[in-house]
């Protein structure tokens, strides 16, 4: 007894239609997978070269950055060194001034009694 069971029955021209959309379907499907993965790697490709311009530019502000910090300490620098000049010009220029202050003082207050010892002498004439 033989039975169709054995072997396969031969496809019916409806199934054959019916693969025909699905294969076109499938290649469609695998043409956009294709596009896709395409896209993919060119924003992967993109985001790679916006990555190193960035750390590039990124590098370049740190220098001159660095640059720019190491001219204001120099300069701060500087700075204090002229102010530390003027300190002690100023200081020095103060402790000439009060010494002439003083001396001023102690002519005009020996001056003062030479001037009162001549008075005396004067009213002692009379």
């Amino acid at each position: 007894m033989a039975s169709n069971t054995d072997s396969p029955a031969p496809l019916s021209s409806s199934k054959k239609e019916n693969l025909t959309p699905i294969n076109s379907k499938i290649a469609e499907l695998s043409e956009s997978r294709a596009e896709l993965l395409n896209r993919i790697q060119n924003l992967k490709n993109d985001l790679q070269s916006w990555r190193s311009k960035l750390d590039t530019q990124v590098k370049s502000y740190r220098d001159e950055l660095s640059d720019l910090k190491k001219t204001l300490n120099v300069e701060v620098d500087q700075l204090r060194s002229e102010f530390q000049e003027l300190r002690t010009t100023l200081q020095q220029q103060q402790e000439d001034v009060t010494a002439s202050l003083k001396n001023l003082g102690l002519q005009d207050v020996s001056e003062d009694v030479k001037d009162s010892n001549g008075s005396k002498m004067e009213g002692d004439d009379m």
